[in-house]
């Protein structure tokens, strides 16, 4: 007989046990924040960032460094970890699957077409190095409209197959379809526009403004505020498409509430952040690892908590060669990734989005 996720947390103590992990995940997010505010090719004291931050510096290049810099920075990677991770684990609770990611639907391959026709198929007064105002909402747009057309693409099949293991290789098809477009773009487009893209896909978290990070912020809460009304469905998923039929499940309606949480979530951080790779795909397994269950309500803040302090980490270890220009977040991201994926797997004899 199948079990609710919610039953695991009967248990004695459980409850106590994951606030004391909550507890520690806010602590280790707080610190690594602070140390991503403090770690930068200009050596600025502790004191003079709490300083700057709560009342200004006296010094106009350290209020500079800081407050249009090094903290929408930090806070460009808590609301990336957030909708990255939040977005890989409804993708691998929806689709069953252990390596299921925000690419896995094409999704963010969508949002990077619509990126690349606003940079390579537009005029040079749009590019995205020379951009503002009206350019933070194209950018933007432009990315929802990308990634809306899969997500329109993948609902039309869902319409027509059932099988939901299909829908994810179709999502697949769906995704290389729209890079090799991105592919014939580059190949046409202009020396100047090919490399401000080129740069774009390689992420970057130190590129997004405080007006672009508004945007963002926006999308994320949205995203996650679609997210939180789901807990319960994405916990229905878990027992399979038949047992949640059996149960009155609308499958076709929470399909499409999780693929448009996931469309404005990856989306929204593609379009600003460029391609971020393998957060979506490990940080889910780090929070099931970390609080032994399966129920969402806590999976879904733990993987928010769990992604953001990830990504801080993978934008410390960026800044880590010390020079005016940083590594591309991607190249981070995989490195740090990739290890963990590899591990979950050797780690399972079989690989199961189950704890």
């Amino acid at each position: 007989m199948k079990m609710y996720p919610e039953e695991q947390l009967h248990r004695p103590g459980e409850w106590k046990r994951v606030i004391l992990i909550f507890t520690g995940l806010v602590i280790l997010m707080v610190l690594f924040f602070a140390l991503d505010l403090f770690i930068g090719s200009v050596r600025i004291s502790l004191v003079e960032i709490c300083r700057t931050l709560f009342s200004g510096s006296a010094d106009p290049e350290y209020n500079t460094i800081i407050l249009k810099f090094r903290l929408p920075r930090a806070l460009t990677a808590i609301l990336a970890g957030f909708s990255l991770s939040l977005s890989g684990l409804q993708m691998q609770t929806v689709f069953r699957n252990p390596l299921a990611g925000p690419f896995v639907l094409g999704i963010s391959s969508g949002a990077s077409l619509g990126v690349a026709i606003l940079v390579l198929g537009v005029s040079s007064s749009l590019a995205v190095t020379g951009m503002y105002g009206l350019g933070n909402w194209a950018i933007a747009i432009a990315a929802w409209a990308g990634s809306g057309i899969i997500l329109f693409l993948v609902l039309i099949v869902s319409l027509r197959v059932r099988d939901i293991m299909t829908i994810l290789i179709l999502g697949i098809l769906f995704g290389s379809a729209t890079a090799a477009v991105v592919s014939i773009l580059q190949y046409f487009s202009s020396e100047t526009h090919l490399k401000a893209f080129v740069v774009w896909t390689m992420g970057s978290l130190g590129s997004v403004s405080i007006s672009q990070l508004s945007v963002l912020g926006i999308s994320t809460l949205v995203g996650i505020a679609i997210s939180l009304v789901s807990v319960k469905i994405l916990n229905i998923m878990l027992l399979g498409e038949n047992y949640s039929r059996s149960l009155g499940l609308n499958i076709r309606l929470s399909r499409f509430v999780i693929f448009l949480s996931t469309s404005i979530l990856a989306g929204s951080v593609t379009a600003f952040c460029g391609p971020i790779a393998f957060i979506g795909i490990a940080v889910p397994h780090i929070a099931r690892m970390i609080f032994r269950t399966a129920d969402h309500r806590i999976l879904l803040p733990g993987t928010l908590f769990t992604g953001a302090i990830l990504l801080l980490i993978s934008d410390m270890v960026s800044q880590l060669p010390g020079y005016e220009t940083t590594l591309p977040i991607n190249s981070v991201t995989a490195l740090l990734g990739i290890p963990i994926v590899i591990a979950i797997i050797v780690r399972s004899r079989k690989v199961s989005v189950f704890v």
